[in-house]
């Protein structure tokens, strides 16, 4: 499925709304796309009297955090190339509608140094690499955000306006928290929040650069946005660290959102993987929430932060007539993913589990210090989430 040009983040105020009585039609919705790959034929605009349905896939990658191992060793001819990287998951990625990814760093440019941890500057090519894989829904609202301070983060949007069909969340230089992008014939609303900034603070001339989680301004927005979307998805940058059960705090914030009707929670940070789970919704539907979907790429070295998951749901809307009878979340799951790298951190590459093997792992600079790396550590794991876990190409 070729799925990348045809992203509109619209204004508020023209789009349809999942609540109106009378839904725009396919055919209309189609005039609002910018990209022909986007609209809908002839015979679905005039279908009348019969039912159509609209899927959509949705993916989602956790924290992609570049350690300075990992800027030093794609360094040749003072270059930088990550894309391989991403290889063994590209076919993944590209072939849903939309995908998101947690990025961690901030891609000032060269003139603020590349550095790892504790305050991340990425290279900027990397922004191109992930996109080049197929990540279309970038999120910037997390603690390593103000890392470089305003003019960093500011630097880091510039880059995300110059690769087509990107969407930036969690952060803007002004305008609007909420993004909202139509695939499909189904729209849906993002919101994105991080718990803090790691105690620096936001210039007090761009208050609103990050979005940082809080209660009042959270319910406001979602109430706003909710009418005006198929799906309502949140992104939270929450939690505590290295802990593989959700806090006290994350499940009384994801109540609070499924009281607020939200559709979708994406959790990260937590750098390890947390259970899935579905909360009862004001409306008597139900949200879905996963806590923490773990390291996408990194190198940190600890056996349960190099195994992290790539969420992937199916959002359905069926209409009958061009009303909307039923919108559902049909299908949901993690393909599970192992950040792999070897004794000298080369080769950093995230690979599905399904397609990592015994050789591999013996490879893996873990490994050596820690024999209890196993497959079937990581397999038991997956099946403590308690949601389906994709054992095999899922497409």
């Amino acid at each position: 499925m070729v799925k990348k040009p045809g992203f509109l983040a619209v204004l508020a105020f023209i789009l349809f709304s999942c609540n109106y009585s009378r839904p725009i039609t396919p055919a209309q919705a189609a005039s609002n796309q910018i990209s022909a790959a986007d609209s809908f034929t002839a015979n679905e605009a005039q279908a009348e009297n019969q039912k159509i349905k609209y899927n959509l896939t949705f993916l989602a990658a956790g924290d992609n955090l570049f350690h300075e191992t990992i800027i030093n060793s794609f360094k040749k001819d003072n270059e930088y190339d990550f894309l391989s990287i991403y290889s063994e998951v590209k076919n993944l990625v590209e072939r849903a509608d939309l995908a998101f990814i947690n990025q961690e760093t901030v891609m000032a440019g060269e003139r603020f140094g590349h550095t790892g941890y504790p305050e991340f500057n990425s290279p900027q090519i990397l922004a191109r690499n992930l996109a080049d894989t197929g990540f279309d829904i970038i999120n910037h609202a997390n603690n390593h955000a103000m890392d470089r301070g305003k003019a960093g983060m500011i630097a880091t949007l510039d880059l995300w306006e110059t690769i087509p069909g990107t969407t930036v969340i969690g952060a803007r230089k002004s305008g609007e928290h909420h993004k909202i992008i139509i695939k499909n014939n189904i729209t849906l609303g993002f919101l994105s929040y991080t718990y803090g900034l790691n105690g620096i603070p936001l210039p007090e001339d761009s208050p609103n650069l990050v979005s940082l989680i809080d209660r009042t301004v959270i319910s406001q927005e979602v109430t706003a946005l909710r009418p005006l979307c198929d799906f309502l998805v949140v992104s939270l940058h929450w939690g505590e660290e290295y802990m593989r059960e959700p806090s006290e705090e994350q499940k009384d914030l994801a109540l609070f959102l499924a009281q607020h009707n939200t559709d979708l929670i994406i959790g990260h940070h937590p750098h390890v993987l947390q259970p899935v789970e579905s909360l009862p919704r004001a409306d008597g539907k139900e949200m879905l929430c996963f806590y923490s979907i773990g390291n996408f790429v990194s190198n940190q070295r600890n056996k349960e932060r190099l195994l992290g998951a790539i969420m992937l749901v199916t959002f359905t809307k069926e209409t009958l007539d061009g009303n909307i009878t039923e919108l559902s979340i049909t299908d949901s799951g993690l393909i599970p993913v192992i950040c792999h790298f070897e004794r000298d951190f080369s080769g950093t590459r995230a690979y599905p589990l399904y397609s990592y093997t015994d050789e591999l792992l013996e490879k893996h600079r873990q490994r050596f210090s820690d024999k209890e790396m196993t497959l079937e550590y990581f397999n038991n794991v997956m099946d403590g989430l308690g949601t389906k876990i994709y054992s095999d190409d899922p497409f």
